[in-house]
Parts: C-alpha cells; sequence; structure tokens
C-alpha cells in the first residue's frame, strides 16, 4: 500500500514538471511574439513617418515643378505673341514694301504678259474636270441672319468641306470674322462668337474667294494686288500684280468691286473689267499656287446694270438687276468651253429680296450660292442640269 501511495506521489511530481516546463515554454514563445510585434509597431510606425516625409517632398516638388511649368507657358505665350507680331509686322511690310522686282511691274511688263496669256487664249480651254453641269433655275432660298453693313461678302471654304463660315463686313476692312460651323454663325449675336483673324492689310470691295484653307484677296494701290494669305497659319504666303491696266468697276450697281474672284469645280477664277472692252466683262483662270494668269477671255456680257456674277464648271453667269421691284435675273452667260452660248442662257429669275446682291459666291462642294443682300446672309440651292454641245 505503501508502495502504490509513493508511485502516485512520484506519478504527480512527474506531471507537474512536465506542466511547469510546458508553461515555462508557452510564456517564452509569447514573450517571442510580443517581442516581435513590438519591433513590427516600431518598424510600420517608421516606415509611415518616412513615407509621410517623402509624400511631403514629392508634393513640395510638384508644387514647385507646377509654378515652373506656369512660368515657362507665360514666357512661351509672350515670345509667340512676339513672333505673331513680327510675322504680322513682315507680312504688312512686305505687302507695303515689296521687292521692287517682284511688286513694282511696269507698263511694258504687264503689256508683255497680257500678250503671253492672249497668246495662249487661241488654244482650246483644256478642262481640270469632267464638270458639265449648269444653272436650270433656283430650288430654293433660305435667310439665315442679318449681320454687317449692306456691302460685303459671305462664305464657306469652297475647296474643302471643313464647314467653317467666314465674314467680310464692307467693302474696306482687315478684320475676318471666322465661325466653326453655319450653326454657330446663326445662333451668335452678331459676330460675338467668331475668331476674329486680322490680315496685314485692308481688302478692297467685295470680290474676295477662299479656296483650300486660303484667303485671296485684292489690295487697290497704284496697282491692283492678288494678295494670298494662309488662314491656317495666320500669314501673306504670295502676293501678285494682276496684270491688266486701266481697270473698271465689273459691275456698275456694285462700283467698289474691281475684281471679282470666283471658285468652281475648275479651281480659281477673276472676273474684272478694263478701259479697253468697257462695256463688257472680262474672264482670266488663276493657278491658285502660283497667282498666274492662265487664260484670259472677253465675254458679251455687259456691265451695266450687272449687280454680280460666279462661275460653274467653267460657265460664268451674270446677274442683272431686272425691272421687277427687288427682282434679279440670270440674263448672260459665257462658257470658256464653247458648249453654252449666250442664247442657251437659263431664263433664271432670284426670289424676291431686299435690295442689290452685294456679292454672290457659288460652293461646288454643296451647289449652293452664299449672297450678302442689304447685310441678310442668304442661301440659294441650285437645280442643276447638263450642258448640251452646240
Amino acid at each position: 500500500m505503501r508502495a502504490l501511495q509513493l508511485l502516485v506521489l512520484v506519478l504527480s511530481s512527474l506531471v507537474g514538471a512536465q506542466q511547469q516546463a510546458l508553461m515555462d515554454y508557452l510564456e517564452r514563445r509569447l514573450l517571442a511574439i510580443e517581442d516581435r510585434i513590438s519591433l513590427w509597431h516600431e518598424q510600420t510606425s517608421r516606415y509611415a513617418s518616412e513615407l509621410r516625409e517623402f509624400k511631403q517632398q514629392m508634393v513640395a516638388q510638384l508644387e514647385g515643378l507646377d509654378k515652373s511649368k506656369e512660368a515657362l507657358r507665360s514666357e512661351l505665350d509672350t515670345v509667340g505673341t512676339r513672333v505673331d507680331r513680327v510675322e504680322r509686322e513682315m507680312d504688312y511690310l512686305e505687302t507695303q514694301n515689296g521687292a521692287q522686282p517682284c511688286v513694282d511691274v511696269d507698263d511694258k511688263l504687264v503689256e508683255q504678259q497680257v500678250t503671253v496669256v492672249k497668246e495662249r487664249n487661241k488654244a482650246k480651254y483644256a478642262k481640270l474636270t469632267d464638270c458639265s453641269d449648269m444653272i436650270s433655275s433656283i430650288k430654293a432660298m433660305k435667310i439665315l441672319k442679318r449681320v454687317g453693313g449692306t456691302k460685303g461678302m459671305w462664305t464657306k471654304d469652297m475647296g474643302s468641306a471643313t464647314g467653317k463660315v467666314y465674314i467680310l463686313n464692307g467693302t474696306d476692312d482687315n478684320t475676318v470674322y471666322e465661325f466653326g460651323t453655319v450653326r454657330e454663325f446663326t445662333s451668335s449675336q452678331g459676330t460675338s462668337g467668331a475668331t476674329s483673324v486680322q490680315l496685314p492689310s485692308a481688302w478692297s470691295g467685295m470680290g474676295h474667294a477662299i479656296y483650300n484653307n486660303h484667303l485671296y484677296y485684292l489690295k487697290q494701290g497704284e496697282d491692283m494686288k492678288l494678295i494670298k494669305f494662309d488662314l491656317q497659319k495666320n500669314i501673306v504666303t504670295d502676293t501678285a500684280v494682276f496684270p491688266v491696266k486701266n481697270q473698271l468697276p465689273v459691275y456698275s450697281l456694285n462700283p467698289e468691286t474691281f475684281i471679282d474672284l470666283a471658285v468652281d469645280e475648275e479651281g480659281l477664277w477673276a472676273i474684272y473689267a478694263t478701259q479697253e472692252n468697257e462695256r463688257h466683262i472680262s474672264l482670266a483662270k488663276i493657278d491658285p499656287k502660283t497667282l498666274d494668269i492662265e487664260q484670259m477671255w472677253d465675254t458679251p456680257c455687259v456691265r451695266e446694270n450687272a449687280e454680280a456674277a460666279f462661275v460653274i464648271c467653267g460657265t460664268v453667269y451674270v446677274v442683272y438687276n431686272s425691272k421687277l421691284p427687288s427682282r434679279s435675273r440670270i440674263q448672260c452667260v459665257f462658257d470658256v468651253s464653247d458648249m453654252v452660248t449666250n442664247d442657251d442662257a437659263p431664263h433664271v429669275y432670284f426670289p424676291k429680296r431686299y435690295g442689290t446682291h452685294a456679292s454672290l459666291k457659288y460652293s461646288p462642294v454643296e451647289q449652293l450660292l452664299y449672297a450678302w443682300d442689304e447685310g441678310y446672309q442668304i442661301l440659294y440651292k441650285l437645280q442643276m442640269k447638263k450642258k448640251l454641245e452646240v
């Protein structure tokens, strides 16, 4: 019995020793874990502090970069403004005081140029396209807006489908108003929504044209100069003296216009008049790239009572004021390819309007006429038919 008690006592001692050893082990492990957690907290706090300091440094650097960027942008804008001003001044000086051999053309040289062109006229006109349309009637008329004075011109770029609308108000100015679309033009108050384009010199008359991102306009002085202005770069790219002396107003009802530039499917044309052929209107084909005169024609169309003209597929249509109140009609045509004679002139009356057309510009892209009438901007939709060989 005593031996059994002794055994139990020994076993109890062993179990107690094992439990104590286990508790000691667990306590050491927990202490080790606590140390690691404490170390992790310390490292995390240090990393967070370093990250905050790094963030503050980056924010400060970014603010410095923003300030530097704004300063650089301001400097670039200033430089750009100065460059634009210098370019405009240079363009102005070029148009005002061009090189003598290029701009000041004496009478003999002009006569030589005209003689060369007239020799070319003996040859048949070489068409650039297969266009054979002619006007049949005015299909519709739409009055879009009234902006500007009684005289002026409005148009799109007749050589592309950009959709931009250009307003040139008056007969002697140097500010072109550009709208992004017809909708922007009609919805704006006056010209408030337009981008203003300043030309280096004032235009003369209402015979301007916009073709393939370039404005072609006339400047009247001792010689009539044709100026080509890039509307994207806002610079003059070329000038030329129109090689005709003793010019007259091309339309008796709009005496401010001495040369009326027109665009059609074939390219750029000039409608003009001279004392040599005093009663009648003349026509010239112009190379839009070089401003050279390619061919010239004398038409049977008289200047008297004429108000405007335009060209379609190589045929010039002259519009006259009719005896009917506020009505105009096409009364004379001339075709450079001899496919249409004046006897074939369509008896087309324009719808009743306000007064006399100051300008008529044909859009070969849309087959529309852009008209300026007493400050009203009007669109005429044309009905076409095919020309017939005569």
